[in-house]
């Protein structure tokens, strides 16, 4: 009997010393794999570039994190989904230009508010676009289309991957400015769309520079500018817009990991500190600046800045263009 009490009381004090290291590694983030919501389909660049940075910061923080591709309404379901999570750091997801700074000015009905309903985490990357046009166009420079534009308004039309995506902001933005009046051609896809002007049913396209240069350089299609401040070292024969005359046309199209809002401060530091150490990576370093991209990172507060400054801006695009959604 005293031998059975000795063994039970030792069992106890055992159990009781396990109590705080269980609760420890069940307290330890993350200690499950993560959920990683990218709001466009797979294949493209937003689902490409989740998957490189995720699968580093998953080597960085000890667990899987798993692309979960939920495409359709211009990124906002997506973007809900991510708003909806939990905020206990398992659902996370890429946060694009169009979800959080434009499409509350374009959808008369957001599910989700991008300043309330999200929490930013770390910006990835910002890339220009390049206005083009086809080869033989006789197009040679802003100034040949702006004049044509003007000589015959309504004539000329320009390509996007859709309406409210950063192609068709750019070239709205473009128009008002030059005080020009073009046709908008809105395509399911930028690559429909460059299809489309490589095929001469389009005049022009602005697209972003990773999916414009093999087409430029191929000679198919010609450059006339890119939307940068200064031009791409990748590309330091395009000029930029302002070298044009128009350096209100200055769009970087961004995105960055996001998350729903109610996450703690030392979550959000977490997965901060996991991204910026990702963006360092030789291979995602490689795989951003060789599409002529701008290397993000920083803090969740510069993220939230950059945020906040662009919609404003967009918002009066949309409005002085009277954009609508399809």
């Amino acid at each position: 009997m005293k031998r059975r009490q000795i063994l039970k009381a030792a069992s106890t004090v055992a159990t009781a010393s396990l109590v705080p290291a269980l609760v420890q590694a069940q307290d330890k983030y993350p200690s499950k794999p993560i959920t990683w919501i990218c709001p466009y389909a797979a294949g493209g660049n937003a689902d490409s570039r989740s998957r490189q940075v995720a699968k580093v910061m998953s080597s960085i923080l000890g667990q899987p994190i798993i692309i979960d591709n939920k495409a359709g309404a211009g990124g906002n379901i997506g973007t809900e989904a991510i708003a909806r999570g939990k905020p206990d750091g398992y659902t996370i997801g890429m946060g694009n230009f169009a979800p959080l700074a434009v499409n509350q000015s374009l959808f008369k009905k957001l599910n989700f508010d991008p300043f309330t309903d999200l929490v930013p985490i770390c910006l990835i990357e910002r890339g220009p676009l390049i206005l083009m046009v086809r080869n033989d166009s006789p197009y040679k420079s802003v100034k040949d289309v702006v004049a044509a534009a003007k000589a015959s308004p309504g004539k000329l039309s320009y390509a996007s991957g859709g309406i409210g995506g950063s192609h068709h902001l750019s070239g709205a933005l473009f128009e008002h400015t030059a005080g020009i009046d073009m046709i908008h051609a809105p395509y399911k896809s930028g690559s429909a769309g460059a299809t489309d002007l490589m095929g001469g049913q389009v005049h022009m396209m602005f697209e972003q520079m990773y999916a414009a240069m093999p087409s430029i350089k191929a000679g198919r299609l010609r450059a006339l500018a890119i939307t940068s401040k200064t031009r791409s070292p990748l590309a330091p024969d395009i000029p930029t817009m302002a070298e044009q005359g128009y350096p209100a046309v200055e769009v970087l199209n961004w995105q960055g990991v996001i998350g729903p809002k109610g996450m703690s401060a030392e979550l959000i530091k977490t997965l901060n500190a996991a991204c910026n150490k990702a963006l360092q990576d030789p291979d995602v370093k490689e795989k951003i600046l060789s599409q002529g991209n701008e290397i993000g990172g920083g803090t969740p507060e510069q993220f939230a800045a950059l945020i906040k400054a662009e919609a404003p801006r967009w918002a009066k695009v949309v409005r002085d263009a009277k954009i609508v959604p399809e």
